[in-house]
């Protein structure tokens, strides 16, 4: 019995973190238990990214990227 109420206080607990720290303690477990760590996915990375750059900063970098990407420069090396 005691541990059903030990799983019920971490599982309220966990709903007072933030995504981030729920995450953190899910791969924490996940270690743990010796299972793969899953990433990140690109939605959630963009969504973090997007507020920390200026929208003038993003819509440079997707210039350079549509410019010089794909461009090799035989020189160079």
């Amino acid at each position: 019995m005691e541990e059903s109420t030990t799983i019920q206080e971490i599982i309220q607990r966990l709903d007072k973190l933030t995504p981030v720290q729920q995450k953190q303690i899910l791969n924490s477990v996940l270690s743990f238990l010796g299972e793969p760590i899953r990433g990140v996915s690109g939605k959630e990375l963009f969504e973090f990214a997007a507020g920390l750059f200026p929208p003038e900063d993003i819509e440079e970098i997707k210039r350079a990227i549509e410019e010089d990407c794909g461009q090799i420069d035989e020189s160079e090396w």
